[in-house]
């Protein structure tokens, strides 16, 4: 039989077809792995790098937010005027009882105006009321009357309760008309008509409520400062906490031994003060002596009174120097309080303040609008010039505590104006202050506190819209939320007159507005600039989106090659 032969050109064929066939499965399976790599990679690794590496943050009231700054404010005041027998006016306009209201506008700013609201509630005593009451103010002066009423009607915080008397009643002193207790009541003579009684009440409600400059200064924030007097920037911000510290100053130990019951008087002056004055902040006091410390300012010798003068000029560079050895301002969360005890050296004894028109100032005291006060001490000269020394000095703290108390007062903004002749105001006593002077300050607190919860959440929702990479915790929002809803609770309490309750609203808004704008969390991201992301995802990216990248662009190289080749016919 005769041998098949295969042509070694048929032979070479076949192997060329089939590596050919080979290096095309080769290709195939390469493009089929960039496209798996690559799809893996977009579809898969971009999604999970982006939702693990996002910044979190969680949603806030924007809207609610920018509303608080044009809520406009309606503060109001319960006041309830009860007739006394024999008082009541004969051109009443209505039998008793019956309402009316009092408004008053102050144009704070175009978006958040400042209604004052004083519903007045006219109402004679009945008749059980009427003898307990005649039984109360038998044979008594306006004093001992106010502390009966108040404990047979107390009034609660921001209202007020008005007694008219007769015009002819022997309750209040000759030439007086308006008594003013020390709790929530007042006396008033009923006069000669409804015209009289509506003017002295008028009156009376701008000494025991809040008035619009007083509205003003608590929102001095949102007024043109055109509108505000200069009595709106020396009262102290509304804060949660204020520390006071009492200092004595002795430059010259070696002349003067001096002894302060620092202690004692705080316990029997401040304290009683600080208790009435809890509801509005927390009170730290504390004490120190300083040696060697000097006013800073070399007083001017007058040869008349042969003394040394501190002129009102040169008041405001005494505080400076002080301040720097006071060391208290520096580490602490609150406010200080600084009331300064100044015994003078023997070398500028006696040392006494004057004021702007060179008159001496009686109680040789300055103080400094929202920081403090200093009063001197002068020692009396010993007569022998061979007395020992140091000379013996015991503080006389009774004339010293009037002198600082009447300073506190005025840096809370606890100051009575100038009043009528007619009107009588009843001393607090030891407390320091009256119940309506403390709901004053309430109110304005309260107003404040709103205020400055808007402003603090406004700053805060502008920079985490600013600033994208901020992280905005689930707490943080939750703070936020807390605080408007707080702020929208005060100012509805505020325009029913619960006086107390905004102002417990206004402090847990501010409470939770300052915790969601200091919280650490806010600061991780907000140093990492774009750079540094760079430099963290290129070495940890580029080594496996090289390869990838590389072959996705061979493949389209080939893609394009096949179209270019022209298709053989057989």
């Amino acid at each position: 039989m005769a041998e098949l032969g295969i042509s070694p050109a048929l032979s070479v064929g076949r192997e060329e077809k089939m590596a050919a066939a080979v290096a095309a499965d080769e290709r195939s399976r390469g493009r089929r792995a960039a496209l798996s790599f690559a799809a893996i990679a977009v579809l898969l690794g971009l999604p999970l790098w982006w939702k693990t590496t996002e910044t979190y943050r969680a949603a806030l009231p924007y809207g609610d937010i920018a509303a608080l700054g044009r809520l406009p404010f309606q503060v109001a005041v319960s006041v309830s005027v009860v007739f006394l027998p024999g008082s009541v006016p004969a051109d009443l306009p209505r039998r008793l009882p019956y309402g009316d209201v009092r408004e008053e506008r102050v144009p704070v700013s175009c978006k958040s105006p400042a209604v004052g609201v004083c519903p007045l509630g006219f109402a004679a005593c009945g008749m059980g009321s009427r003898l307990k009451i005649l039984a109360l103010l038998m044979d008594l002066s306006s004093s001992e009357a106010d502390a009966a009423l108040h404990a047979l009607q107390d009034s609660p915080p921001g209202s007020l309760i008005v007694y008219v008397v007769p015009e002819a009643s022997s309750l209040l002193p000759q030439g007086i008309n308006v008594y003013v207790g020390k709790h929530r009541s007042a006396l008033v003579r009923a006069g000669q008509g409804l015209a009289t009684l509506h003017a002295r009440l008028q009156q009376l409600m701008q000494v025991m409520s809040f008035t619009a400059s007083s509205i003003a200064a608590a929102l001095s924030d949102r007024v043109p400062d055109g509108q505000l007097g200069p009595d709106a920037w020396r009262h102290l911000k509304s804060s949660l906490g204020y520390e006071i510290t009492f200092s004595l100053l002795n430059p010259d130990p070696k002349s003067h031994d001096v002894d302060w019951d620092i202690e004692g008087a705080v316990n029997r002056y401040v304290q009683p003060v600080l208790d009435k004055l809890n509801l509005v902040a927390n009170f730290s006091v504390d004490s120190q002596i300083l040696y060697y410390a000097v006013l800073g300012v070399t007083p001017r010798f007058d040869k008349e009174s042969s003394s040394f003068i501190l002129s009102a000029h040169s008041l405001p560079h005494v505080i400076n120097p002080v301040e720097a050895r006071l060391g208290s301002s520096a580490a602490s969360l609150y406010p200080v309080l600084n009331f300064l005890l100044y015994v003078p050296e023997r070398s500028h004894s006696p040392l006494y303040i004057q004021d702007k028109d060179g008159a001496p100032v009686a109680t040789n005291a300055f103080h400094s609008p929202r920081w403090g006060g200093i009063m001197i001490y002068n020692v009396e000269v010993p007569a022998s010039p061979q007395t020992s020394l140091p000379l013996r000095v015991d503080v006389d703290m009774v004339r010293v505590m009037e002198v600082f108390l009447a300073q506190l007062r005025l840096l809370f903004g606890i100051s009575r104006e100038e009043l009528p002749p007619e009107f009588l105001v009843e001393s607090p006593g030891n407390e320091g202050l009256a119940d309506w002077e403390l709901d004053r300050l309430l109110w304005a607190h309260t107003l404040e506190n709103i205020a400055t919860v808007s402003t603090t959440l406004t700053s805060l929702a502008q920079l985490l819209d600013q600033i994208s990479n901020i992280v905005i915790k689930d707490d943080v929002a939750s703070e936020v939320y807390q605080a408007v809803a707080a702020a929208q609770d005060a100012v509805a309490e505020l325009a029913e007159g619960r006086l107390h309750s905004a102002f417990q609203a206004s402090k847990e808004a501010v409470t939770s507005s300052e915790r969601a704008f200091f919280d650490p969390s806010l600061l991780h991201l907000l140093y990492f600039p774009d750079d540094q992301k760079f430099a963290i995802y290129i070495p940890l990216f580029l080594p496996m989106a090289v390869p990838i990248l590389l072959s996705l662009a061979k493949m389209l190289r080939e893609a394009r090659q096949s179209k270019k080749e022209p298709t053989k016919m057989d």
